[in-house]
């Protein structure tokens, strides 16, 4: 069977990383993970096109240079007046302690966001009008802290109209992923706007191998959820599942166990033979979070069979 038992973990080749940031007073450190911390006007002027103004805010001191920055903020400002008019601060509370939040909620739902967010991505007429929304959304605070629903309503607005992308904006997801501070920015960043530039152009490939090693915990799951696309359209990249997964079987972070098994079981729905032999070759480094999900999808006989065998090899 493909692949079974093949893929040893590629060298950890390091790169140069940006300088660190210093972190929000009001964001937790967490060892390993990479929380955001740019100032605003930093991560807009990251986050907009050469030769783009950098959309200015009320109450900042950025001038708003023309046209393109005005409609920017009028944009922004329709999408946050229907969030906000749907603003449940029963739910934002929950929401809040369930993410272990530090960013204001409105507790607005994420249906409701893509209503909001999707109708003016569709207005977009070009990359740079899509770029510097998307931006700006992002940048928007309140007493000093970034708005979730904002920064929801950004990552829409880039799956939305993703197809305007090229393949150096890839650089842009990287960037908003290492500015969050959580997974349900990640993902969609990881696996719907970087997993499809890198379905669209392969040789993009280069740059999750680079993720796959970063001290940044979100980056290495970023690599693994980018995989995703690939492995739904049928044209799943094996060697790197399987070099990935090698590299990184042995982590301690949760997120990074469970996107692995979110691989292994996507790619299970294609090729259960392929996801049985690789697991069976590694059924003694497996995680248990990787394996449930792995199997997840596989035959009855072999899902108990890899299970059995991790039991047993645990007790040795």
């Amino acid at each position: 069977m493909a692949e079974r038992g093949r893929g040893r973990p590629a060298p950890r080749t390091r790169r140069r990383l940006p300088p660190r940031r210093r972190r929000r007073a009001e964001e937790p450190d967490r060892p390993g993970r990479c929380p955001g911390g740019a100032a605003a006007a930093d991560r807009r002027r990251a986050l907009t096109p050469p030769g783009r103004p950098v959309a200015g805010r009320a109450g900042t001191s950025e001038p708003r240079r023309n046209v393109a920055a005005v409609d920017v903020e009028g944009q922004v400002a329709r999408v946050l007046a229907e969030l906000r008019d749907r603003a449940d601060p029963v739910r934002a509370a929950n929401e809040r302690r369930y993410l272990k939040s530090a960013f204001v909620h409105l507790g607005v739902p994420v249906p409701a966001i893509r209503k909001a967010a999707v109708p003016v991505a569709r207005e977009l007429p070009d990359r740079g009008e899509l770029l510097a929304l998307a931006g700006a959304l992002w940048t928007v605070e309140d007493a000093g802290r970034p708005v979730h629903e904002a920064r929801m309503a950004a990552v829409e607005v880039l799956v939305k109209r993703v197809g305007l992308l090229e393949p150096g904006d890839i650089a842009v997801a990287e960037r908003l992923i290492l500015d969050s501070a959580s997974w349900v920015y990640v993902d969609n960043l990881a696996d719907r706007v970087a997993g499809a530039l890198v379905l669209r152009e392969p040789g993009l490939g280069a740059v999750l191998d680079d993720w796959a090693a970063d001290p940044c915990m979100w980056l290495r799951r970023s690599a693994l959820l980018a995989l995703l696309p690939g492995v739904r359209t049928g044209a799943p990249d094996l060697p790197r599942i399987s070099r990935f997964g090698d590299a990184l079987i042995g982590e301690s972070e949760f997120f990074i166990r469970k996107a692995l098994g979110w691989v292994l079981r996507e790619q299970s729905r294609k090729d259960p033979a392929w996801v049985t032999g690789w697991v069976e070759a590694r059924i003694a480094d497996v995680p248990g979070v990787t394996l449930r999900e792995a199997v997840r999808h596989l035959p009855d006989g072999d899902a108990a069979r890899l299970t059995a065998a991790r039991k047993a090899a645990q007790r040795r």
